[in-house]
């Protein structure tokens, strides 16, 4: 499944998704609140301090998620592709400088915080 012009513009408008994570046996961990972009047609999220503990790693493990805006509940795939194409997370860091601004997005655009990119599917 894709996500619709409807979803894009509400992830767009939200400032921050809130992300539970399932684990192995379907059951979600507690939510976290994370901030979001989108690259065309692309959602993405990163993590700006952590890649294997938390949210972020249980993520890349299990592949899945739910993830909650004003609007907008859905299923997502989860795919790490923070170290497969320089030219996504350059279009990730603007993104990010775009919707939180310079200043605040600064630690959301190192070369640490690129390679916990996460690209979000819906399902």
């Amino acid at each position: 499944m894709t996500w619709t012009p409807e979803d894009l513009h509400l992830l767009d408008a939200a400032g921050e998704l809130r992300i539970a994570v399932r684990d192995s046996d379907g059951s979600l961990r507690p939510e976290a609140l994370i901030w979001v972009v989108r690259v065309g047609e692309r959602v993405y999220v990163r993590s700006w301090y952590r890649r294997d503990t938390g949210w972020f790693g249980h993520a890349v493990r299990s592949g899945r998620a739910r993830i909650r805006v004003p609007g907008l509940e859905a299923e997502v795939t989860v795919e790490d592709v923070g170290e497969t194409s320089a030219d996504v997370t350059a279009e990730v860091d603007a993104a990010y400088r775009a919707k939180y601004g310079n200043g605040a997005a600064d630690s959301m655009v190192t070369p640490a915080a690129g390679a916990t990119t996460l690209r979000l599917d819906r399902r």
